[in-house]
């Protein structure tokens, strides 16, 4: 059953976002139980979980279309059930849950990750032809 998180879930939801950031090489740290409690009290995200996966998705406006969207931050299904259409029902179930009348779902993809691309493409996503940026660190404080 995919359900929106608790505060019993956080562990959970960690471990699915450490489990993630392994799949995708390990090379970015994780947010805390801590950090993610304080992001979904305040409604910086929304998150839903199964024992299998979960997203991590948020508000979206598209100032070309003049829409409320949707965007998935982290999407993850264990390797043991990927292909069994549990990644499809987490990303429909973030429609049935948003309460903003998204019309629209957005994402980011790694270009390396071939597995991905097939079944964002497969689902009906779209390239946007946009480069994603990071403004961070030492040159965040310098602006």
């Amino acid at each position: 059953m995919i359900r929106p998180v608790t505060p019993t879930d956080l562990p959970a939801l960690r471990q699915m976002l450490q489990a993630l950031s392994d799949h995708d090489g390990g090379t970015y740290p994780v947010a805390s139980e801590a950090a993610l409690a304080d992001a979904l009290d305040r409604g910086l995200i929304h998150a839903l979980i199964h024992a299998q996966g979960m997203v991590i998705y948020y508000a979206d406006f598209s100032t070309h279309r003049g829409e409320a969207g949707l965007y998935v931050q982290d999407l993850y299904v264990t390797p043991d059930a990927r292909g069994t259409g549990l990644a499809r029902a987490l990303v429909a179930a973030t429609l049935r849950h948003q309460t903003w009348g998204a019309r629209y779902i957005t994402l980011g993809v790694s270009p390396d990750n071939a597995a991905a691309l097939r079944f964002y493409t497969k689902t009906g996503f779209t390239r946007r032809g946009y480069e994603m940026m990071i403004l961070d660190g030492q040159s965040l404080k310098d602006l």
